[in-house]
């Protein structure tokens, strides 16, 4: 299976508490949640539905995980839409150290060697297996040279606070543009696929 992440920022790379809830997650003292819902045009938010409903499994971070297994995995308006019923249709795996009994039918935890799983579910027939969200073990994943595709949808607008997707010190890392599209609310989707390191000046 190929292995594309799937990431909703803003211009500034922030990640934390894009849900519907301001109190969603408030680590850090930060408090400017909220600030995905409702951007995006109709033809942003059929990409995004569309995007899960291909999906083969998906590999989650513990913070994701749990979000997600108390919305679209519980509540029942949520799991009938296309997204939820991709979600709770398709095999879920979840990276935590701490987590033994999810509730959420059809996940598996990956408590071991990450990298070894990682590789032996990439490894299976399959088209895809996508990571929403889940910005540190994007990162991880990334650095670790097990992301085939990377999906950014950068919302116009900058937040000045929050843990962001990319550090300030760490990897480098060149990619190639597959595609790009901007909607009519500014929001764009970039697809971009890892393309080793960058060159840099001089060398």
């Amino acid at each position: 299976m190929k292995l594309t992440t799937v990431t909703q920022m803003t211009l500034d790379g922030v990640t934390q508490g894009n849900g519907g809830a301001s109190e969603e997650d408030r680590r850090n003292g930060f408090e400017r949640g909220g600030w995905a819902p409702g951007a995006g045009d109709d033809d942003t938010r059929a990409f995004i539905a569309q995007t899960y409903q291909r999906a083969d499994a998906f590999l989650f971070g513990r913070r994701t995980y749990d979000l997600f297994a108390g919305s679209w995995g519980s509540v029942e308006q949520m799991r009938t839409h296309p997204i939820g019923v991709a979600l709770n249709t398709a095999p879920k795996y979840v990276a935590s150290t701490t987590l033994t009994e999810p509730g959420w039918d059809g996940t598996t935890v990956l408590s071991g060697d990450l990298a070894g799983a990682v590789a032996d579910l990439k490894a299976k027939p399959g088209g895809e297996l996508q990571v929403h969200g889940s910005s540190v073990l994007t990162r991880w994943l990334l650095a670790h040279g097990l992301v085939d595709e990377m999906i950014l949808i950068v919302v116009p607008v900058i937040l000045g606070q929050g843990a962001r997707l990319f550090p300030d010190a760490g990897p480098d890392l060149a990619l190639d543009l597959v595609e790009s599209r901007v909607d009519s609310k500014g929001v764009t989707i970039q697809v971009f696929r890892p393309a080793g390191r960058p060159k840099y000046a001089g060398n």
